[in-house]
């Protein structure tokens, strides 16, 4: 969707949206290649032992046909709800397609959700239909009395109590099918949030929202599809990095997808992997990158040969872009976004130098202001909401069955991302953090996530979370919760150390006045750090409870 450009002034100066009245994300990912060049691969699984099985787009229009007869003849009709409650899976892919060429809206599900949230959101959706396997029909199963609308679960590894044999009730279905005719603006698939606060929203998208991630992915990869390119992720397809970051864009391109369920992600089995399989580009949430870190001399172990490296979710710093130069030999590019309204932000090594720090600048195609709570227009410098304008064909159509919470989420023209930022002259957005994030203290507003970064630098700081603690002079100061390293014992000097590294290399303001070491941080399932629950657990400390 990009055309290449040798600077970002003429990228966004010269493109311009080309959004077709009818769209369905089904047939653009499937059968249009199907159509093309049938025998063109585009998935590869690696199983647990290692062997690999080859999908071209010919097999998953096959499959994804008969997946969507088979729902339809179980009364699954357009605008229905089909919960995939499924891990990297070949089924997860066609799963999703099929949803979308019945007219249906797909909602992906995470494996490890325990039986409250899952309840939640099928009964919050009204799913009609899961595809699931064994471990997840356990779980429905004491659920399932509970959810009166769900009348059809399939299972991709035989039959259980109370589940179809997913692949056995396929085989009996035609391989044709027509898909539903249906507008771009049509839905198709509901994201739920994280819900770190309240219950979760469900963020319901159209079928547009795969063309509105298109100019995002394409920058944050300098500018994919490349020839040769093949593409992985760690990131669950359960959620939208995974999903609308990585596999639908990937088979829109016709970009090979190497999907893979580690049973425990380690940062020597990814640079394993990446060797492997041949990995050209990869989408590798903050998280992952500080366990790979953690690696000794990857450089030197392993033969890897990556084209492309990006990140969203936290921003890195000076501290994991230089590693990540020295040892994918490219600058790994930042993107931001939300699940209302994604890749809208990014970097792109390919022509612009990247800034530790700062995530990057607005993608092509999205119009994106820092602004009051009002939804103003502040100055260049001046720190606000991260906001985005409407219309955007990646925006949301709204949370599903709330419209009060839709409402909420925009000030007047402006989508308000819960984000503060700041924008300097040249159009650069440096995420500051969430509203509730930004630490006040002796009148200085500190975001955490630089903190984080310069503390990770430390050679002995494995994972780093930071906030702040009341206090009745500063208002709040700054604490870290340090997880060390292997084989780093925990002491008061070490802390001083670390408070003296940040000093130094950040600001006096800036250090944390406390440093605690834990075993673990609060994250979640996307891997990022529970702020929140830290700032519960300081406040607990200062209580002394």
């Amino acid at each position: 969707m990009l055309r290449r450009a040798e600077t970002y002034d003429a990228l966004y100066g010269g493109f311009r949206w080309d959004i077709p009245e009818r769209y369905n994300m089904g047939v653009d990912v499937c059968d249009r290649w199907a159509a093309r060049e049938p025998d063109r691969l585009a998935l590869t699984f690696v199983e647990k032992d290692g062997s690999i099985r080859d999908y071209s787009y010919g097999d998953l229009k096959r499959l994804s046909n008969r997946l969507a007869n088979l729902l339809a003849d179980k009364g699954v009709a357009r605008g229905d709800r089909i919960g995939i409650l499924l891990p990297q899976a070949a089924e997860t892919a066609f799963g999703h397609i099929a949803a979308h060429k019945l007219g249906a809206i797909s909602i992906p599900l995470f494996m490890l959700f325990g039986e409250e949230a899952l309840e939640y959101r099928l009964a919050n959706s009204g799913a009609k239909a899961v595809i699931t396997n064994a471990d997840g029909a356990a779980k429905l199963a004491q659920i399932r009395d509970r959810l009166p609308e769900l009348a059809h679960v399939f299972t991709i590894d035989g039959a259980r109590q109370g589940t179809l044999d997913l692949h056995s009730e396929m085989a009996g279905q035609s391989e044709e099918f027509q898909p539903v005719d249906t507008a771009a603006d049509d839905p198709a698939v509901i994201i739920y949030t994280s819900g770190t606060t309240g219950q979760p929203k469900g963020a319901l998208h159209a079928h547009r929202v795969l063309l509105g991630h298109l100019p995002g992915v394409e920058m944050s990869h300098d500018f994919l599809p490349r020839e040769g390119d093949r593409i992985w992720t760690p990131a669950d397809w359960a959620w939208i990095g995974g999903l609308l970051d990585v596999l639908m864009p990937a088979l829109h391109h016709g970009v090979p997808v190497v999907a893979h369920r580690f049973e425990k992600f380690t940062g020597e089995a990814a640079f394993q992997f990446l060797q492997d399989h041949k990995i050209r580009n990869a989408f590798l949430p903050p998280t992952a990158l500080k366990m790979m870190r953690q690696v000794e001399s990857p450089e030197k172990r392993w033969k890897i040969s990556m084209r492309s490296v990006a990140s969203g979710g936290e921003t890195l710093g000076a501290e994991l872009l230089d590693w990540g130069r020295r040892v994918f030999g490219v600058t790994i590019n930042e993107f931001y976004g939300q699940t209302e309204c994604n890749m809208i932000v990014s970097s792109c090594g390919a022509i612009m130098d990247a800034r530790p720090g700062i995530m990057g600048r607005a993608v092509p195609g999205h119009r994106l202001a820092i602004v009051s709570d009002g939804g103003e227009e502040l100055q260049t410098g001046e720190l606000g909401n991260i906001a985005v304008r409407r219309p955007d064909p990646v925006m949301f159509l709204g949370y599903w069955n709330n419209e009060a919470a839709t409402d909420a989420k925009f000030a007047g023209d402006w989508l308000l991302t819960g984000d503060t930022g700041i924008r300097d002259e040249d159009g650069w957005i440096r995420f500051v953090g969430r509203d509730d994030d930004v630490i006040t203290s002796a009148g200085y507003r500190i975001g955490p996530g630089e903190i984080e970064d310069c503390l990770i630098g430390h050679p002995a700081v494995k994972m780093a979370g930071v906030v702040g603690k009341p206090d009745r002079q500063r208002t709040e100061i700054v604490k870290a919760y340090v997880v060390l390293a292997d084989g780093i014992a925990p002491g008061e000097n070490l802390a001083r150390e670390i408070q003296s590294w940040v000093k130094t290399r950040l600001s006096a303001h800036e250090y944390p006045r406390e440093v605690a070491f834990v075993d673990a941080l609060p994250m979640t399932t996307t891997g990022k750090i529970i702020r929140r629950e830290l700032r519960e657990q300081a406040k607990r400390e200062l209580e002394g409870k």
